[in-house]
């Protein structure tokens, strides 16, 4: 890849990870990827659950689903692939507004205080979208400040949670509620905490899980473009809601279009415990929490990996899910498939290598380019 094509790539990465995406509220990250995907597949559309979803015929000039053929219901049995990428991101969740105007937060998807940090976060009431502070409180107290006492190391030694944090707005619940904020709106991180970091040959960053999948997700709908190439099947991108939630989109995808074969783009955990690596290649899942994934197609994935001399590094992941393990462990999909970039420190401050997002581009439309 020229210079210019990586200035792209993580030009669109940074846009990504700067752009918020809470559980449930993946708007503007859909219009971001709707615009880079458009002129790229044969028809784009938003389904009820609201995932972006691209569609790419085998054969040029193959008319384009209608309404009616955009799903499995009424289009049958097909050997089409539907490949995703989630827009969600790990955020929080308003539980209660205090008198004093302070929020107390819950998670929404796995994220505990301490993997993201204290410090700034936006709040993304319905009129407006402001920066607060998560705060624990002041470090300088005693056992009269219980909250803050338990979470000292030397102290209470207990882990800090959900219910030892709050957030400073500097409003009154009057002011909160005009900017429309209430038990249930959505608190991310904030933007200034969301730049991508140069590290030698890495680049690192909040919320890679699963921006950086889904820029190589884009990528790949380029690369077919550019090189005048069709899929062997016809190919779904799509572009999921609600992964950190239960793979909510994902479930109602698989279940609702054309195809046999789930195939999720994910962060991939690197630790000695899988044998898996931030510097070899790409991840390719052969079971995790959820489920076994199908033997023929995590094969495939190694073997495409393999001949590009890409180091690909297979897998047994135990605390990991995903859109296509929550589809098949439901029986929304026969088959399902998991390639991931290996990723330093997934649901923290996460790290990969720069060619990372390139290699899962290149597998990914070697696979489709195979038939099934």
């Amino acid at each position: 890849m020229g210079h210019g094509d990586r200035d792209s790539t993580e030009g669109l990465l940074q846009e990504l990870v700067l752009t918020y995406g809470p559980c449930g509220q993946e708007d503007v990250v859909r219009a971001v990827c709707a615009r880079e995907l458009e002129p790229l597949v044969d028809d784009m559309w938003t389904d009820l659950a609201g995932n972006l979803i691209g569609y790419i015929a085998a054969t040029d000039g193959a008319a384009v689903p209608d309404e009616r053929h955009r799903s499995a219901a009424t289009a049958g049995p097909s050997a089409a692939t539907r490949v995703m990428a989630h827009m969600d991101e790990l955020s929080m969740l308003v539980k209660r507004i205090e008198p004093d105007g302070s929020l107390h937060l819950t998670q929404l998807g796995v994220m505990y205080p301490g993997n993201f940090g204290l410090g700034p976060v936006a709040v993304l009431g319905d009129h407006e979208t402001f920066t607060a502070v998560l705060t624990v409180g002041s470090e300088h107290t005693t056992k009269e400040s219980p909250r803050i006492w338990q979470t000292k190391p030397d102290q209470g030694d207990k882990a800090l949670d959900w219910q030892h944090v709050y957030v400073f707005t500097g409003r009154d619940p009057k002011a909160l509620a005009a900017a429309g904020v209430r038990p249930g709106t959505r608190v991310c991180v904030d933007r200034s905490k969301r730049t991508l970091v140069d590290i030698g040959d890495y680049v690192g960053a909040y919320f890679l899980d699963d921006r950086a999948a889904v820029t190589a997700l884009l990528r790949s709908a380029r690369l077919l473009r550019e090189r005048g190439q069709r899929p062997a099947d016809d190919v779904y991108l799509v572009f999921t809601t609600n992964e950190e939630i239960g793979g909510v989109g994902g479930s109602y995808a698989s279940a609702s279009l054309p195809g046999t074969l789930t195939l999720a783009l994910e962060v991939g955990p690197t630790e000695e415990e899988y044998a898996t690596s931030v510097t070899g290649g790409p991840i390719i899942g052969y079971s995790d929490a959820l489920c076994v994934y199908d033997k023929d197609i995590a094969d495939r994935l190694m073997a495409i990996a393999d001949e590009r001399g890409l180091a690909p590094q297979a897998a047994v992941l135990g605390a990991f899910e995903c859109d296509a393990s929550h589809a098949k462990a439901n029986g929304l999909t026969p088959r399902a498939g998991l390639l991931c970039l290996p990723t330093l420190s997934t649901h923290g401050y996460e790290v990969i290598s720069r060619k990372a997002i390139d290699a899962m581009a290149d597998v990914i439309v070697d696979f489709l380019l195979q038939p099934d």
